[in-house]
């Protein structure tokens, strides 16, 4: 690890300017459960951090007629535990208590879990890829069991965020900060496909810092869910991941919107699916019908196509639960 200066800005427009300031010299820093293994590893070197922990009013659950609103820098466990989140909200702390571990999540935060970096293996390894600034992606023709099925190229990343996936179902939106102003953008608007830059995963640039999640009001009669599959039970990132919001009767549903984790550079949603959802009945045949509109545009490599199947059976299996609750 090489040497750095760790800053601790008292408000958020000292911490904005630093970063700005100082470009892609210096990074923001939260829980920093993903940063520091970007430093020991040497794939990122920067002069200095800018610690975003203490900074005020980025700590708050706040629910009102309006939505949800959570600050960037709530730790993971307080979303999994929060008495603050309503029923119809249930999918995050879902999604928060399959995170990593206990130990990380007490520490991780929402913001930094968003804008956490691919765990790709030739990314994170000694490989001069094509996200490091090289002209090479090394999954392609190597080992790519677990990348991308959808959205990749050149690069073939998938994100590996489980809130944000929860969080595009919800049609969250983002509240960024920078240089004394604010401005929200649609967290499906927030994150970065590899054909627009294989660099980056995000719209962020140096000095922008999210301070809010904001969460539409959802009806009474909406549930929620997000299911994971992994290959631990802990520790591990989503092989296939499902945040699923459906509003409907017993019976049939009247609407709703399935995003998936673990198939793509991006969280990511397709539209003919969720407009499927529309007043379809929730029988057996109905069901099976529908999970068939799922990643109908896939293109798997060597050994990753499993996921596809994953993904259709587990929407089935997340439609099939939700309705059962009602």
């Amino acid at each position: 690890m090489r040497n750095f200066k760790y800053i601790q800005p008292k408000t958020i427009d000292q911490a904005s300017q630093l970063l700005a300031d100082s470009g892609n010299a210096a990074l923001p820093m939260s829980g920093g459960t993903d940063l520091l293994g970007l430093l020991k590893e040497d794939i990122t070197a920067p002069e200095q951090l800018v610690n975003l922990k203490n900074l005020p009013g980025m700590r708050e659950i706040e629910y009102s007629g309006e939505g949800l609103t959570i600050g960037a820098q709530v730790t993971i466990t307080e979303i999994a535990e929060s008495d603050s989140i309503p029923e119809q909200y249930k999918i995050l702390p879902e999604a928060a208590n399959v995170i990593a571990s206990p130990q990380l999540r007490n520490v991780g935060t929402l913001g930094g879990n968003l804008c956490q970096r691919p765990r790709c293996w030739y990314y994170r390894g000694d490989f001069d890829c094509l996200r490091k600034g090289g002209d090479v992606c090394y999954a392609v023709g190597g080992e790519d069991k677990y990348h991308c099925v959808i959205g990749g190229g050149p690069c073939f990343i998938v994100h590996p965020s489980d809130m944000a996936v929860a969080l595009l179902a919800l049609d969250a939106k983002i509240e960024i900060y920078s240089a004394g102003s604010t401005r929200t953008v649609p967290i499906d608007e927030f994150f970065v496909l590899p054909e627009e830059d294989t660099t980056v995963e995000n719209i962020l640039k140096p000095g922008e810092i999210i301070t809010r999640i904001q969460i539409p009001a959802l009806p009474k009669d909406t549930k929620s869910h997000y299911s994971k599959i992994m290959e631990r039970q802990v520790w591990d990132f989503a092989v296939v991941s499902i945040g699923a919001v459906i509003r409907g009767t017993s019976g049939k549903f009247d609407s709703g919107k399935i995003a998936f984790g673990g198939v793509a550079p991006v969280p990511w949603m397709e539209s003919d699916l969720n407009q499927a959802l529309s007043g379809i009945s929730t029988d057996e045949t109905s069901l099976e019908k529908v999970k068939t509109l799922a990643l109908k545009e896939a293109a798997p490599m060597e050994k990753n196509g499993y996921k596809v199947h994953l993904a259709r059976n587990l929407v089935k299996r997340v439609l099939r639960e939700l309705q059962e609750e009602r």
